[in-house]
């Protein structure tokens, strides 16, 4: 029987020319998460991660909270789908960064309008796979850590990947997992229990290392 705990990278740069880069925030929520498990005496005795820098990023906040080091397999079909693809996709005129409510709340709004029509084959975003090879990226690397792995597996990814693999481990539809992802908050942890058959879900979205007045305000969406 093993453990994995799937982490949402910290936050990162929405609205910057480059969003694949954690804040300084970002970098503090990680570098919190493993401190917190470092108190609880946590290891791991393996670690898989995206190919995308935020990624990278927050095993090293981790790491670095844990004091701790650990080669990580990369594995880049737990990257996050491309949301400028598919918003484009149905909203083909030029739309300004988010930088204000008003500006997220649309960016948010033609996200999940672009999602809902991408799972289900209606729009083909350019450079993006299809849904169904997207879902079989993410469930390859969940076969692979439960074939090949026990003990303590850390996996850190995006909010898409995560929800797409508690939306498999659930046997819900596509439509659930646009919710579970839009719900997902920075650096927060999902757990799942595997053993060689299957895996089981044990939580999801908690923020343990946040849930304290000191850092509460620390508690971020994007």
């Amino acid at each position: 029987m093993g453990h994995l705990y799937l982490v949402r990278h910290g936050q990162a740069s929405l609205g910057a020319a480059d969003y694949d880069q954690l804040s300084p925030l970002g970098t503090q929520q990680s570098q919190r998460l493993g401190e917190h498990w470092r108190a609880q005496g946590l290891r791991f005795d393996a670690v898989i991660t995206g190919a995308l820098k935020r990624h990278a990023q927050t095993l090293a906040g981790i790491q670095q909270g844990m004091g701790t080091q650990h080669a990580a397999w990369v594995w880049p079909e737990l990257n996050e789908y491309d949301s400028e693809a598919i918003i484009r996709a149905i909203h083909p005129g030029e739309l300004p960064k988010p930088t204000t409510p008003d500006s997220y709340k649309q960016h948010f709004r033609l996200l999940r309008d672009g999602l809902t029509q991408w799972m289900a084959g209606v729009i083909s975003p350019q450079g993006m796979p299809s849904y169904a090879a997207f879902v079989q990226g993410v469930t390859s690397a969940l076969d692979h850590i439960r074939q090949q792995q026990d003990g303590n597996v850390l996996l850190v990814s995006s909010g898409g990947p995560i929800a797409t693999a508690v939306a498999h481990v659930l046997k819900t539809s596509p439509e659930t997992s646009i919710e579970l992802n839009m719900r997902l908050r920075n650096s927060a942890v999902s757990e799942f229990s595997f053993s060689p058959k299957r895996h089981t879900l044990v939580s999801f979205n908690s923020l343990p290392h946040l849930e304290t007045p000191t850092h509460k305000s620390w508690i971020t969406f994007a």
